[in-house]
């Protein structure tokens, strides 16, 4: 019989991580006064989340031989994934039990370690998709923050998802960017960490055809 920790899979670490980032972010836009916009941004990045969440409880159920046992855990999933409806918002808050599942099925720090490098390729590229994503989400909630200059030209929740984005993948769009000294910080910080992320990325996939030939 499989145990609960060989079960896991390296999409759980993302669903892990993204779950806490929901837990967080539902507290600051609930317990202190954030700008409009800036609670527009975790709006619409938490609508984001949720279709990550729906879709990864979907493929579970697909997947599930037995689905009324599966639904006997599954609807907190379920109900935690559905995205805009404010009324079921702080039902993101169950995911604290998905959390706590996750966490003791690893049990251990030395056994997530050796969970996420049993596969080293695909734990590196987990890991740079995690490391990404989050990168993005924080700068976007920085970068406005920090830009309030009358001159600045990033304003909207919109502006600084997609100046974050496009600076991390290293394209530099330019019809966004940062004009106070803290924006600019925010932005050499991010540019250099995607330059790393996406070296990984494309080692990754180098790997892949390495091993097809093998």
């Amino acid at each position: 019989m499989h145990s609960e920790k060989e079960k896991l899979r390296l999409f759980d670490l993302l669903i892990l991580i993204l779950s806490t980032y929901v837990l967080i972010a539902l507290l600051v836009d609930t317990f202190f006064v954030v700008p409009n916009e800036i609670s527009r941004l975790l709006n619409i990045i938490d609508d984001f989340i949720c279709v990550i969440f729906l879709t990864d409880f979907v493929i579970r159920f697909i997947k599930s031989e037995d689905k009324i046992s599966f639904m006997k855990w599954g609807w907190i999933d379920l109900i935690s994934s559905i995205p805009t409806f404010d009324l079921l918002r702080y039902g993101r808050a169950l995911r604290i039990l998905r959390v706590l599942r996750v966490i003791r099925a690893f049990r251990s720090t030395k056994n997530l370690v050796q969970f996420i490098f049993k596969n080293k390729a695909q734990g590196a590229f987990t890991s740079v998709g995690i490391i990404a994503l989050l990168l993005v989400v924080f700068s976007a909630v920085a970068i406005l923050q920090v830009e309030t200059a009358p001159e600045s030209n990033i304003k909207t929740a919109e502006d600084a998802i997609w100046w974050a984005y496009v600076t991390i993948t290293t394209v530099g769009y330019g019809d966004r960017f940062p004009v106070t000294t803290e924006g600019r910080l925010i932005a050499s910080v991010l540019m250099t960490a995607g330059v790393g992320l996406f070296g990984t990325f494309a080692g990754y996939i180098s790997s892949l055809f390495v091993s097809d030939k093998s």
